[in-house]
């Protein structure tokens, strides 16, 4: 039994994520963030048991049944709950019935979803001087029970902070109870709806206040309730949702694979990414003339590499022929930007020259400046479709140039196109992030209308993507100085802040 921890997925913990990865059979919640499930190992079985309050879900001795049936199959099983199994998740039922059915397990602790309420509201649950005692209380108890097990007369003012779970629907009449049995009105009271993910919501109050404040921001579950002089700590400590892009959801258009790092460079600054890519990339039309020149690379005074696409396509040749970078011994390398260069040096190749500026034109500037340049023999590894700057520059200055094609992008499946425009009639994105010039042309073929990104944010990686925009009636409000994805990231955060 595994505690995915309370929404960011990054709070698992190291033991649980190690036993996700090896699970056969994986029972999960309703709150166990997406990206969690990605790392379970092809071919595992995944089973939805979530239960939300006020919906239709799965009975408690349904999910026990069907975790004994699971693990008498055979195989490792895993229980993947949100926050902690045994903080109110009902884990120690569930490890009950796995006792009673003979059934060896072991639980994995999990983050509870008050201490990442604590940690991104800046509301820390206890303080030398505010606060010396907490306690958890839940507002759902069992309908088995004949009266609650809450002596409010003790509890109301028992510790310096109350924490009350799964308390949305019935704030009205727990803050009445505390005033009725000695909370004072005026004492700081908090509601936290989905603390630590990109749609966090805090709201300040009072316990007199806090249920009004609460239903005019029309917050949503899961949320909890935070009571006590602590509250008062946020104005000063909060810290995540000043972010620069705290709740912007961007969209990023790279193909797949390829998307990850700039995610995550997002969500570190608070953004929520939605990772739809517009374009896919597939083998050129004539991979036997490109494996042909891969295969005769050291022939060549340069190769040029134009984008990681093509570094990588350039070795996926060598390794289906049992061949490796020492095609390359003798042969100088361009890279065109330092994404380029580090795919390179994964393959054990130090790019010789690579331009500041990442494009062509500089591209070709370093070269020259290692030497005429006529009468040498430079293969170009590149996309199908792309600029004729940098051959031209070449052969204008005396040198054979041979461009062959890599690769080709392709647009997405129609699915992924209908998805990307139903985000935009929902109004549910504030930017969109280009990479490239063909990640512009497919999303706008793809859609259809450029009409439908009117309103967003139009970043562009370069001048050259923010130009193909510019042509497609999508003028950038955004361009990164430096032409990398961490580049454009931190033009977005310079942007929205």
């Amino acid at each position: 039994m595994l505690g995915a921890g309370p929404g960011d997925p990054e709070l698992i913990t190291v033991r649980a994520l190690r036993k996700l990865e090896r699970a056969d059979v994986v029972l999960y919640d309703a709150l166990v963030h997406p990206r969690l499930l990605e790392h379970v190992k092809p071919g595992a079985e995944l089973v939805f048991v979530g239960k939300r309050a006020g919906r239709a879900s799965e009975r408690q001795s349904s999910i026990n049944e069907r975790l004994v049936e699971a693990a008498r199959k055979g195989g490792l099983v895993v229980r993947l709950k949100g926050g902690d199994p045994y903080l109110f998740g009902r884990g120690s039922e569930e490890a009950e019935a796995l006792a009673a059915a003979g059934i060896p397990f072991d639980v994995v602790p999990g983050v509870a979803s008050p201490m990442a309420a604590s940690a991104f509201t800046g509301i820390s649950l206890t303080h030398r001087s505010l606060a010396s005692s907490v306690a958890y209380v839940t507002a759902t108890e069992s309908v088995e029970k004949d009266s609650t097990a809450h002596e409010w007369h003790k509890l109301a003012t028992a510790t310096g902070t109350l924490v009350f779970f799964m308390g949305l629907r019935k704030l009205d009449s727990l803050m009445a109870l505390l005033m009725e049995h000695g909370r004072r009105p005026d004492e700081g009271a908090a509601v936290v709806s989905n603390a630590s993910l990109p749609n966090q919501r805090t709201v300040i109050g009072t316990v007199s206040t806090i249920a009004e404040k609460t239903r005019e921001a029309g917050v949503e579950m899961p949320a909890l309730t935070i009571v006590g002089p602590v509250v008062s700590l946020h104005a000063q400590l909060a810290w995540f949702e000043r972010q620069p892009l705290f709740g912007k959801r961007v969209l990023i258009t790279r193909p797949e694979g390829q998307s990850d790092e700039m995610a995550q460079d997002l969500r570190d600054r608070g953004a929520d990414p939605v990772e739809l890519p517009t374009v896919q990339i597939v083998p050129p039309s004539d991979p036997q003339r490109f494996a042909a020149a891969v295969l005769r690379a050291g022939d060549y005074d340069w190769t040029v590499f134009t984008s990681v696409n093509g570094v990588d396509a350039f070795f996926d040749v060598l390794r289906a022929h049992d061949k490796d970078a020492r095609v390359l011994g003798g042969v100088r390398v361009a890279a065109i930007g330092p994404a380029t260069r580090a795919a390179l040096a994964r393959y054990g190749v130090r790019a010789d020259v690579m331009p500041d500026e990442y494009r062509g034109e500089a591209v070709y500037s370093v070269m020259q400046a290692q030497g005429s340049l006529r009468g040498q023999k430079v293969l170009i590894a590149r996309a199908e479709v792309a600029r004729e700057t940098l051959p031209q520059l070449l052969r204008e200055a005396g040198a054979t140039v041979d461009v062959v094609p890599a690769y080709r992008t392709l647009p997405a499946d129609a699915a992924r196109f209908a998805e990307i425009r139903a985000l935009l009639e929902a109004h549910a994105l504030h930017a969109v992030a280009f990479t490239s010039s063909s990640t512009v042309q497919r999303l706008v073929e793809g859609l259809g209308d450029a009409a439908l990104l009117q309103g967003l944010v139009i970043a562009a990686i370069g001048p050259i993507t923010a130009g193909t925009a510019q042509e497609l009636g999508l003028p950038a409000q955004v361009v990164a100085e430096e032409y990398t994805a961490p580049g454009l990231v931190r033009a977005l955060e310079a942007h929205f802040a």
